[in-house]
């Protein structure tokens, strides 16, 4: 039998107080550093119920994120509408006027890059197809924790920095394509 009393154990990495996992020290910090791009980008939050706006709000204040609160999917798809570049939505599902389903098929409609989080308490599989079937790119149920609510938007900010890289990747590859067909033209064969 091996003795492992004795075998020192020094890594080349530390680990450094990091808060507790619902109170992170940083957005930067907690999302990593591939999504700091994206950590000031705004949330657009729809959300019809008072009482989950302030704590969707405080959280996200508390997450070093700016929200864009709003009652309804109108308010919700004006928004989302007004931001330059990608973003990042929470959806309740049941909301006056337009909900968040009819918000999420407007979204796919679009050319907009969004990152969809249904956040709802309609928690039955048939409503976790129907709302990923809608255009949703992730599904929460309420009442949520905390944590997996801000992995879920570190995972969207991912997302979002892995397309912007794609996409700026595309045009520089277009670009270098039709240099390279200008050039076929410019040389005699």
């Amino acid at each position: 039998m091996l003795n492992t009393k004795n075998i020192p154990f020094s890594p080349p990495w530390q680990i450094f107080d990091l808060g507790k996992p619902d109170e992170p020290k940083a957005t930067e910090l907690a999302a990593g550093p591939a999504v700091a791009r994206f950590a000031k980008m705004p949330i657009v939050i729809a959300e019809d119920d008072l009482v989950s706006r302030t704590l969707m709000n405080s959280l996200m204040e508390k997450w070093g994120f700016k929200a864009v609160i709003t009652q309804d999917g109108h308010q919700a798809m004006a928004a989302l509408r007004a931001e330059q570049g990608p973003a990042l939505a929470i959806l309740d599902w049941m909301m006056p006027g337009m909900d968040g389903l009819h918000v999420c098929r407007r979204v796919r409609e679009s050319e907009k890059m969004v990152y969809v989080i249904m956040l709802t308490s309609l928690g039955a599989k048939e409503n976790i197809v129907e709302g990923l079937h809608a255009g949703a790119d992730d599904y929460l149920i309420k009442p949520f924790d905390r944590n997996e609510l801000l992995a879920r938007i570190q995972v969207g900010l991912r997302i979002l920095e892995l397309h912007a890289a794609l996409t700026a990747r595309v045009k520089e590859l277009e670009a270098a394509a039709g240099e390279i067909g200008d050039l076929k033209l410019k040389i005699p064969l």
